[in-house]
């Protein structure tokens, strides 16, 4: 009995001992098991890691690769000035003819096809590239691109707005002399912003600027030739804003914008006005006379202290005894700007 007991127990335990070792073999192999299944999953991720890396090499070199490494094209540079550089003053002087091509009273710019004045304008600006203060010379033609009339017009502005097409062909000829185009404003009874919105279209090119005519802006009962004009310093800097505005968005060089005027009270409030990034303000000092009234009229315009560039105008028929370019060169400061009519 106790012998028959012993060997079941002993029977028993052999059977327990043995169960146990399975259940640790089948532990062993299942953790086995596992342990390569996790193994092949992170192979197999790894290859498909390397899979998408090599893929995304791939479309990367196929497509120029990232903005700063690839082939893609550089933005073009800005565009410059008809003879180089983006600004305008100091590095250059510019001299100018004047008019329109209705009649030839409106100055030397209508006497003849635009493409014969290119070669005076050039004969007569060299001499100011010469002596103490000498500079390069960039040519202009100020072409008036709004001329002021004596009769009203079907919209009642006193007047009259040059074709496009005309504007294009002074264009045209100013860019084979490499010269800017300087569009001038007379106004008549409409107002500077008005006439200056019809013309953004050229204003928007790199090559063309601005001038304005205050004698030639009306009020309401004013008529052209009867009465002398004038503008506020306020609506100037209004002008100048916008013209700022043009040069910003198009990345444009810098753009002259000439005031002409032959009394000072032709800009009210001259201590208002401001300067505007991209904007050479010039103020121009016009009208005819004598040698001595001119070079008087000059010293007392430019004893303020306006935010501007300082011009002068000559009159090949008006003025008496035309001053020669180096006595024009003799006025103190030197004129930036020198225009003929």
């Amino acid at each position: 009995m106790v012998a028959t007991e012993r060997r079941v127990h002993r029977d028993g335990g052999d059977t327990l001992g043995r169960v146990e070792q399975n259940d640790r073999r089948e532990r062993r192999d299942q953790a086995r098991r596992r342990t390569e299944r996790q193994r092949r999953t992170v192979l197999t991720a790894t290859g498909a890691g390397a899979l998408m890396v090599a893929i995304a090499l791939g479309l990367a070199a196929l497509s120029g690769g990232p903005e700063k490494g690839g082939t893609k094209e550089a933005a073009p540079p800005p565009p410059e000035l008809p003879r180089g550089g983006r600004s305008i003053f100091p590095e250059s002087r510019v001299v100018g003819f004047y008019g329109a091509p209705q009649d030839e009273e409106l100055g030397v710019l209508g006497i003849g096809p635009p493409a014969s004045i290119a070669g005076k304008l050039e004969r007569q600006a060299r001499p100011y590239a010469e002596g103490p203060g000498a500079r390069p010379i960039l040519p202009a033609f100020e072409l008036i691109a709004v001329i002021a009339n004596a009769s009203a017009g079907d919209d009642g502005k006193y007047r009259t707005r040059l074709e496009p097409e005309t504007i294009r062909r002074y264009l045209a000829a100013a860019r084979r002399a490499r010269a800017l185009l300087l569009l001038d404003i007379q106004p008549g009874r409409a107002d500077f912003p008005e006439e200056m919105r019809a013309l953004e279209g050229f204003l928007a090119q790199p090559d063309v600027s601005l001038a304005l005519d205050p004698e030639w802006h009306m009020g309401e009962n004013e008529v052209p030739g009867e009465t002398i004009g004038s503008m506020t310093a306020d609506e100037l800097n209004a002008v100048s804003a916008r013209l700022s505005e043009i040069v910003r968005r198009g990345r444009l060089p810098e753009k002259m914008l000439v005031v002409h005027q032959f009394t000072k009270d032709m800009v009210d409030n001259r201590e208002r006005l401001r300067r505007y990034p991209g904007v050479e303000l010039v103020l121009n000092v016009d009208g005819f006379g004598d040698r001595k009234l001119k070079v008087d009229k000059y010293n007392e315009f430019v004893r303020g202290r306006d935010p501007a560039r300082h011009g002068f105008k000559l009159f090949y028929r008006e003025d008496t005894n035309l001053m020669e370019p180096r006595d024009v060169l003799s006025l103190r400061p030197q004129p930036e700007f020198v225009v003929y009519e």
